[in-house]
């Protein structure tokens, strides 16, 4: 999906002064982490065309907090994010701050972590990817007015289903748990996403 992808960014940022912001949406598991980082390597090899991939998922709630809203079981959902942290980190990068640093979400951890990502004021395209790029309610609402081009990458079912399994198991679930947490929480999310689709700027399909 990487071509695709330059084909349309490319030009785009080019045609454009200053700074442009890309997102990268769609529904867990589709390859959104991925794409983002190969599409921001890919911009650096361009002339003028630097780059830094910002992952939304840097916004997640604490398990703490999560716990103490009741919303442990939700974790992934747009309720558990700091959206209007979000939109604030979008401000302060379309503005062109000297620098300004962004957080990342660690799988390790399964935590946010502030405070890593750096972006100085002469990157020119921000490669922003996540689940809820699209939404039209709350804080979110914003976030589609901040970011220039938007890609929405989809992906058959099955093989984000089971991406998103394997991802539980690493976590410690057992099978029946991973696929509970699954079809419970990841593809109910997922739902919320699609209905957001038609929004993007353009579509891209993973392949099987």
């Amino acid at each position: 999906m990487l071509q695709p992808a330059l084909d349309v960014v490319v030009p785009f940022a080019r045609g454009r002064t200053g700074r442009t912001v890309v997102g990268i949406c769609g529904p867990p598991a589709a390859g959104k982490s991925t794409l983002s980082a190969a599409l921001s390597d890919a911009l650096n090899l361009h002339d003028g065309l630097s780059s830094v991939a910002v992952p939304m998922d840097g916004f997640h709630l604490s398990n703490t907090e999560l716990e103490r809203l009741g919303l442990s079981e939700r974790k992934g959902a747009p309720e558990t994010f700091d959206a209007a942290g979000f939109v604030h980190l979008l401000r302060r990068l379309r503005a062109g701050e000297d620098l300004v640093y962004a957080p990342a979400y660690s799988r390790v951890l399964h935590e946010s972590i502030g405070g890593v990502i750096p972006i100085s004021s002469d990157v020119r395209v921000i490669v922003v990817e996540g689940n809820y790029l699209l939404l039209e309610h709350g804080p979110w609402a914003s976030v589609r007015g901040l970011i220039d081009l938007v890609l929405y990458l989809d992906a058959p079912d099955e093989v984000r289903q089971e991406s998103l399994v394997r991802r539980q198991l690493a976590k410690g679930l057992d099978l029946p748990e991973a696929r509970d947490w699954v079809y419970r929480s990841d593809e109910r999310n997922a739902e919320v996403i699609a209905a957001t689709r038609d929004r993007a700027d353009l579509i891209l399909s993973r392949p099987v």
